[in-house]
């Protein structure tokens, strides 16, 4: 037992530092430490490594929301999210939305629990079935967000531009040559299609002051939205090729962020935490990785299922904890200059780009760039650029890629 808190431990320092430093995701944590996988077996065991690796997805799940959120830096789970929560920074409500998402995560902890029994008893069954229906899924809900927008033409030019993008991006990954090499290309996509064309039309202006709030919300309904994502997480959690990104792009189809954002924050911060429980589910039932956590458990020797989920949800309320608390803190960026942290991110992200990837990652983020203004000068959602990733799984499920 000492050594399994040891492993919590662990994995909760990998979820803060990929948590708050932009552009790096929890796998990359789980690559660093797979990387000294003989000493760490030898001290802690394999079930205190696995438990560290599942708590370091989950506590990335909660803190990957702050840099979004101050900086406009999305990743891979936070691409839609940062819209309406950096507007919430901006009118001095950055607290708040933190906290909104990080109190979604914790419902989603609770909400998760049942389902993962659910699932992992009974949906192996019907699993041939869940898989071809993936891209019928996906063209329903973009037919819904395209009908919903303000002009439905422009919607799906951009979503299929977007599209045929991602659908370059995934195919030919490996030029990539950077750090990361082809497993980051989606940093690069996703930060010029939600990141930087999104700081290139920020107003001027200073960094207003931060109401320090409790982040319940006040007119957002919790228990409502946190459902909602939880569902959209587990599905995406359970079937192949789907993503965090998608299962907010399904909720863009249900609650407005414009309208809502403060729903629709608590619904992504829910549905990011409830990917990773049922992502856990899918690789006991089905032997199938959702992600490169996922991947790097499945290399050791597996301890029980809910071993790891309740040791997750440990994870989780500590890691709900940490961000209630760093949200208070982030009076600290009163009074910058708005235009010069922008311009900061965007030479930040171009380095990382470049870091990560290589030159084939900044050609892979000038593309998506030129692509992501788009939305802004036509004055559609930008919700329309998540074709990048939607194209690519709708192809792959009707085996047309």
């Amino acid at each position: 037992m000492p050594e399994l808190f040891a492993g919590l431990f662990l994995g909760l320092i990998m979820g803060i530092i990929s948590g708050l430093i932009p552009g790096i995701h929890a796998n990359t944590m789980a690559g660093f430490l797979l990387s000294f996988q003989a000493a760490v077996l030898l001290i802690l065991g394999p079930e205190a490594m696995a438990v560290s690796l599942f708590s370091a997805l989950v506590t990335h799940t909660f803190l990957d929301i702050i840099p979004s959120t101050v900086f406009g830096i999305p990743d891979a789970d936070t691409a839609i999210t940062v819209l309406p929560a950096h507007n919430f920074v901006l009118k001095g409500r950055g607290s708040e939305a933190v906290r909104l998402s990080a109190v979604g995560g914790l419902y989603s902890v609770i909400f998760s629990m049942p389902l993962i029994i659910l699932f992992f008893t009974l949906l192996p069954l019907f699993q041939d079935y869940i898989d071809w229906w993936i891209g019928i899924l996906l063209i329903a809900v973009a037919g819904v967000l395209a009908l919903s927008s303000e002009s439905p033409e422009w919607f799906t030019a951009v979503f299929l531009t977007s599209g045929i993008l991602g659908v370059f991006t995934f195919n030919y990954p490996y030029p990539a040559a950077g750090i990361a090499g082809a497993s980051g290309i989606l940093m690069p996509l996703l930060t010029g299609l939600f990141g930087i064309s999104v700081l290139l039309f920020s107003s001027g202006g200073v960094m207003p002051e931060q109401v320090n709030n409790s982040g319940l919300g006040r007119d957002s309904p919790i228990l409502k939205c946190s459902l909602a994502g939880t569902v959209a997480g587990a599905v995406v959690g359970w079937l192949p090729g789907l993503s965090n990104a998608s299962a907010n792009a399904v909720l863009a189809s249900f609650i407005n962020y414009d309208e809502d954002g403060g729903g629709f924050i608590v619904a992504t911060g829910a549905a990011n935490t409830a990917n990773a429980f049922l992502g856990l589910a899918a690789l006991y039932a089905l032997s199938r990785t959702r992600n490169g956590i996922m991947v790097a458990i499945s290399l050791i020797d597996l301890p029980p299922m809910m071993l790891l989920a309740a040791f997750g949800a440990l994870a989780a309320l500590a890691a709900y904890l940490i961000t209630f608390f760093l949200a208070g803190r982030m009076g600290i960026f009163k009074g910058l200059n708005v235009r010069n942290v922008g311009i900061t991110v965007i030479i930040f992200c171009v380095i990382l780009s470049f870091i990560l990837t290589g030159p084939y990652g900044l050609f892979i983020l000038a593309l998506a760039t030129a692509v992501g203004v788009v939305p802004s000068i036509i004055n559609v959602r930008r919700v329309s650029c998540m074709g990048a990733i939607m194209l690519p799984v709708i192809l792959w499920s009707l085996e047309l890629m």
